[in-house]
Formats: C-alpha cells, sequence, structure tokens
C-alpha cells in the first residue's frame, strides 16, 4: 500500500471515529448532531484536499527522477500555482536544460573526435579496464595488420605481432621506436587517462613515413657528396705528392732509404683505405636504377651458399636450404640482389659467430614469393630492434652502418617488400617479399 492511500485511510477512520463519538455523545440533540456531522464532512474534504495538494510534490519528484533516468531531458513542467512546487518545477527545467545542453555538446565533440581518430594517420588503440583491447582506430588496424574484429575484446599480449608486443613492454608515458615490414619505422607511446575513478590506457602509434625516409636519404646524400669531394680531392693531391716523394728515395743515404720508403708506402696505403672507405658510402648515393630480368631465385641463393661456404666453415656454420614452395623467375636486378644477400648473409654469420646454422626458406608470404633467410644467432639487442634501417647505425665495434642501409636502397629501388624481426633470444629473420 503507497503511503498516499495510508493517509487516505488515515483520515477516514480518524473521522469514522469522530463521527462515532458524535453521535454517542449527541444522541437526542438533532441540531448538534447534524452540525457535527456537516463540520466532520467539510474536514474530511479539506483533509483530502491538502493530502492531494501535499503529495503533488511526491508525484513530481517520481515523475523527474523517471526522466531523469530514461534520460529524457525534453520533457519540462508547468507551474501549477503552488509557490514551493513550483521553485522545484523551476529549478528541474533550468537543470534539464543545461543536462540537455551538456549531452548535445559532449555527443558533437564525440562525434568529432570519433571523425578525427576514424582519419587520422596515427594508429590509437584504447584498452579497457580489464586491459583488453576496447577501440582501434583503422590506422591501428593497417599497423597491427589485424582487422578490428579480431582486435576487439582480446587482451593486447595476444595480439601476434612485433609491434603488439612492444605495446606491452611499453609502460605508461614511455616512448619507442619499433621496425615494420618494408624497413619502416613508427614511433610507439603509451599514456593513461582516468575514466569514472579508474585508470585506463591508451597507445598512439606514428608512422615514421616514406617521406621521412627520403628527407632523411637527402640528408645523408648531401653530406657524402661533400665528404667524397673534400677527401678525393685531398687524396687524389696527396697520393702525387707522395708518389712523387718516392722518386727521390735514391737521394736518401742508404742507411736510411728504406725507412723513408717503408714511412711513404704506409701513408700511400692509409690514403688509399681512405679512398675506399669514401667509395663505400659513395656507392649507397651512387645506386643505379635496377636493370630487371627474370632470375632464378634458387640459383642465386646456391651462388650465395657457394661464396660464403669457406667462411662458415671456418666458423663451423651448416647451411640449409627449405623449399616450401618453388618460386618461379622473378624480374630484378641480379648483381644488385646477389649484393642485399651476401649482406644479410654476412650479417646473419657474424649474429652466430660459431657453430650454428643458417636456414633459408623459399615459399609464399601473403600470397607472394618470398625468401626468409633465418640464422640461430642470439637475436636482436632492444637498440638494435629500435634503429633497425636507421642511416648508418652499426652494433659492430667497428661497423659503419652501410650494409643494411645499402640494402634498403636496393630493395626500395625495386619495390621489394621486406621485413629484419627477432624474438627474444632469435632466431633471426630477413624476410624478402617479391
Amino acid at each position: 500500500m503507497t503511503l498516499r492511500r495510508r493517509f487516505a485511510l488515515y483520515l477516514v477512520i480518524v473521522h469514522l471515529a469522530a463521527a462515532t463519538l458524535a453521535v454517542a455523545w449527541l444522541h437526542g440533540k438533532g441540531a448538534w448532531l447534524l452540525l457535527a456531522e456537516v463540520l466532520l464532512v467539510c474536514s474530511l474534504a479539506a483533509g483530502f484536499f491538502l493530502l492531494r495538494r501535499l503529495f503533488g510534490a511526491f508525484v513530481f519528484t517520481r515523475e523527474a527522477s523517471q526522466l531523469l533516468a530514461d534520460g529524457d531531458f525534453m520533457s519540462r513542467f508547468r507551474p501549477v500555482g503552488q509557490p514551493e512546487l513550483d521553485r522545484l518545477v523551476e529549478l528541474y527545467n533550468r537543470m534539464s536544460d543545461r543536462l540537455r545542453t551538456e549531452r548535445v555538446r559532449l555527443e558533437e565533440q564525440q562525434q568529432f573526435l570519433t571523425r578525427i581518430m576514424a582519419v587520422s594517420p596515427l594508429g590509437i588503440v584504447l584498452l579497457s579496464f580489464d586491459g583488453e583491447v576496447a577501440y582501434v582506430n583503422p590506422a591501428g588496424e593497417r599497423l597491427l595488420q589485424q582487422p578490428a574484429s579480431d582486435l576487439l575484446g582480446k587482451p593486447l599480449r595476444e595480439v601476434p605481432g612485433a609491434l603488439a608486443e612492444t605495446l606491452v613492454r611499453l609502460g605508461d608515458g614511455d616512448s619507442t621506436v619499433v621496425p615494420l615490414w618494408g624497413g619502416r619505422r613508427a614511433r610507439c607511446q603509451r599514456g593513461a587517462f582516468v575514466d569514472r575513478g579508474f585508470t585506463r590506457s591508451f597507445m598512439v602509434v606514428e608512422e615514421l613515413t616514406e617521406e621521412l625516409r627520403q628527407f632523411e636519404r637527402a640528408a645523408y646524400g648531401k653530406l657524402i657528396r661533400m665528404m667524397s669531394h673534400e677527401v678525393n680531392n685531398s687524396v687524389g693531391a696527396s697520393n702525387s705528392l707522395l708518389h712523387s716523394c718516392l722518386n727521390y728515395a735514391a737521394e736518401i743515404p742508404q742507411q736510411h732509404r728504406a725507412d723513408f720508403e717503408s714511412a711513404i708506402s704506409i701513408a700511400i696505403g692509409r690514403t688509399d683505405h681512405l679512398n675506399a672507405f669514401r667509395c663505400t658510402f659513395a656507392d649507397v648515393i651512387r645506386l643505379p636504377a635496377p636493370r630487371r630480368e627474370p632470375a632464378d631465385v634458387g640459383e642465386l641463393l646456391a651462388r650465395i651458399e657457394r661464396l660464403t661456404r669457406s667462411q662458415r666453415e671456418e666458423r663451423g656454420i651448416a647451411w640449409e636450404t627449405v623449399v616450401e614452395e618453388p618460386i618461379p623467375p622473378m624480374p630484378m636486378d641480379v648483381a644488385q640482389m646477389e649484393q642485399v644477400l651476401v649482406n644479410v648473409v654476412k650479417n646473419a654469420i657474424e649474429a652466430i659467430d660459431r657453430d650454428g646454422r643458417i636456414t633459408v626458406r623459399l615459399g609464399r608470404r601473403d600470397g607472394r614469393p618470398a625468401v626468409v633467410v633465418e640464422d640461430s644467432g642470439p637475436g636482436l639487442s632492444a637498440e638494435a630492434r629500435q634503429n633497425l634501417f636507421t642511416p648508418f647505425f652499426s652494433t659492430k665495434e667497428h661497423g659503419q652502418g652501410i650494409g643494411l642501409t645499402l640494402v634498403q636502397e636496393i630493395l626500395s629501388q625495386h619495390r621489394f617488400r621486406y621485413s629484419l624481426d627477432s624474438p627474444e633470444g632469435g632466431p633471426t629473420r630477413f624476410t624478402i617479399v617479391f
């Protein structure tokens, strides 16, 4: 039974009791009894009137709370002529207007942000409170190489790929660079925000674009050309003078002649070495356009195997070729691709050092012919993974960082996809997709 019905029942019972007492006390006094009955009826009517006015505020409160619960901020209440209730009506209408305006503003803002994230070149991944993928924009799908339908609701650690592994390892506020397919790189950042009192994480992945790579290439190309010009002029003049000095060796006393000739020869050797050093850098920017012709990839790899055999046998490194699926002749510049594979295999040998295995796989990746060179070395360090294909970066003590830079230029000019990746502890795989 509602509170209003209880009050009504209470009024009826009280007035019935009063009417019974009036009949008992005023029995035989007709005029007084009639007056008492009239007063009781008026009192009961006044009670019901006041009860209805009193519970009008409760009705308003119930309807207003229901509208708020339903999220209906379009409905408004009219004043009813009661000052107290009219103040509540005015307050509710004002609050409803503000909530409606705020909701419209938030919906417009959310729609705006959603559209921005949908067209943004930045990959954006939003995690739920439980660390599962709650949202990923189209750029994030492309970078993670997974459709949103396969990502939503899945813990990030279960998403395959080097990029997802890197995102899992990042702490809040951390930033790092990770290699992608085709020698591309991406800068990954992880942040956090508070949602309904709890912390949620989000990731932003910024791909370092081809335009940036071309800018890097133009910058180091200009530097190499300037260096080559100065070194070539200096080496040429110095060598000419040094060879001229050797012509005067006969005029040097016998006891000093050998030392003189040795010193001059060492100086000539060093200038020749400097010129060769210059040429290795100049070759990167003087790389000619590839002259494509159909080539047997298996035969090319067989030549690389023979070329590196003595070096591998000396270190106890075995070679294994696995043909998962035969590859038809592919259009390529054979000389340049041979240079690529020599550099890749040489890096594999140096990574293994001694007593290991190089496995070359021929088959398909993503439906395209591909070659994978895999070594049993210890894998890539965190520093190496972050700086893969950075121009002239090397982890070797006396390395110049020329090899991978040259490999990247040749494969990019051929428009072949490629990647260098390694899970922790190896193996390291260099993949070329024709």
